[in-house]
């Protein structure tokens, strides 16, 4: 079976916008707003090769089960089911959530206002703010449990929410740095456009087009819950599964506003297409 993807029938960026919108995504809702994945693993590379697969994610796998170590660890925490935890699940946090949106394109308006009223009002800790893509790879696939984060599809066309040229004070990290324009990856060279050019061009290559069916399993597939998920090391807390949770036969309103909470809070799994 070939897809229509691979037979250059319709672009990967089109046919991913087009699966987000039919499982519910939309631009409209940062709750649910179109979910991408991460396509790269090499962001210290003077120059982007795109014909070595070394460069790419493993597109067969979520986030957490990136590295062999990190995903041992999830599995090891779905079999303990941790004295605290409601639920047997491999991640208590989501790949797609409206503070992961708005962190994301925090250097933008409306989004400058939108994350500082999800922060309560101000920025966040300036060493947690979105400031490296490769520090934030490194973190959503390799460094930090409780960050598990895909991409958004501005990651493939919109050089501005890489720059702040609004010139928000956005902070001094620990280490001395001042948080201005988004730190890019050297093959870059330093160029927002050219980011996003050679971003959008392997998201489009011949190895992500060969292996994007396998994350669709994963985000809006088969893989999405159920034994299949188990095996994949793709489960999430049960309130991440809106259509799962039948908010009407919950009669206690603190129950209820609190599964509400955490779904506004940390995000929602697409419904399955």
């Amino acid at each position: 079976v070939s897809f229509p993807w691979q037979k250059r029938e319709i672009s990967n960026f089109d046919y991913l916008m087009y699966l987000n919108t039919l499982a519910g995504r939309s631009y409209n809702d940062y709750m649910q707003y179109p979910v991408f994945p991460w396509v790269l693993a090499d962001y210290q590379s003077e120059t982007l090769n795109l014909t070595n697969p070394h460069t790419f994610r493993d597109l067969s796998k979520p986030m957490g089960a990136q590295t062999v170590e990190r995903k041992r660890k999830f599995i090891q925490r779905y079999n303990e089911v941790e004295k605290n935890l409601s639920a047997q699940c491999h991640y208590c946090t989501h790949y797609s959530s409206a503070i992961i949106v708005a962190s994301y394109l925090v250097r933008m308006e409306p989004f400058t206002q939108t994350f500082c009223s999800l922060q309560g009002g101000s920025f966040d800790v300036a060493d947690r703010m979105f400031h490296s893509v490769k520090s934030t790879w490194e973190s959503a696939s390799r460094d930090n449990m409780s960050d598990v984060r895909e991409l958004i599809p501005e990651f493939f066309y919109l050089p501005e929410f890489l720059t702040n040229a609004n010139h928000f004070e956005l902070g001094c990290m620990q280490d001395g740095t001042v948080l201005g324009d988004v730190q890019l990856p050297p093959w870059a060279d330093g160029d927002p456009h050219k980011f996003i050019f050679l971003h959008r061009q392997a998201l489009e290559s011949d190895y992500v087009s060969a292996h994007l069916h396998h994350w669709i399993d994963l985000i809006f597939g088969h893989k999405q819950h159920g034994s299949a998920a188990v095996e994949a090391v793709n489960t999430y807390h049960p309130y991440f599964y809106g259509d799962k949770t039948d908010l009407n036969n919950i009669k206690d309103p603190l129950i209820k506003s609190t599964i509400l909470g955490f779904i506004s809070n940390f995000g929602q799994i697409p419904k399955q297409v």
